[in-house]
């Protein structure tokens, strides 16, 4: 009796962690009202990208799964001076898409050098399923998101050289 009692217990603990367990499709619900959230939306971090024409945005950093899977969504406005940076572990390419994300964006993609290699101007948010996505057809290591207008305002281009401060002790998985 004590031996079915313990399988029943280990059955019952692993039915309880497996259904738990969020699988990979599973949709992403919008955040509580989280520090990263407000950090984002006041730009917070210490954290800063700075332009060609010495101008910066301050950044909240997404260089998890968890974080660059969430990325923007829900969120309703984001200032000029604002954006989040995309580090990534490896230098691939890196298609983007605006699922859930409901205000337009600039999306700039960044090689190893921290040079530009690919802009995406004015992206409009995905209204129904399926969203498109937007790929470089490049490599980059980085991508940075900005409020659309962004890039123009700052004349972004392929090959500008951007300066990353307060990124050094990121860890990127």
């Amino acid at each position: 009796m004590k031996l079915d009692a313990r399988a029943s217990f280990l059955a019952l603990a692993v039915t309880s962690v497996i259904g738990c367990a969020k699988p990979q499709s599973a949709a992403i619900s919008p955040p509580a009202t989280t520090a990263t959230a407000a950090t984002a939306a006041t730009g917070a971090t210490g954290a800063r990208i700075v332009f060609p024409d010495r101008s910066a945005v301050s950044v909240e950093i997404a260089s998890d799964p968890e974080t660059r899977t969430q990325g923007l969504m829900y969120r309703d406005h984001l200032p000029d001076r604002v954006g989040m940076i995309f580090l990534f572990p490896s230098t691939d390419e890196y298609p983007f898409w605006m699922k859930n994300t409901l205000i337009p964006l600039d999306l700039i993609w960044i090689d190893e050098g921290h040079r530009i290699v690919h802009v995406a101007h004015d992206v409009p948010p995905c209204k129904a399923d399926p969203c498109p996505d937007y790929p470089p057809k490049v490599k980059s290591r980085a991508v940075l998101e900005v409020a659309a207008g962004v890039a123009a305002k700052h004349q972004l281009k392929e090959g500008d050289l951007l300066v990353f401060e307060g990124l050094d002790q990121a860890v990127v998985k």
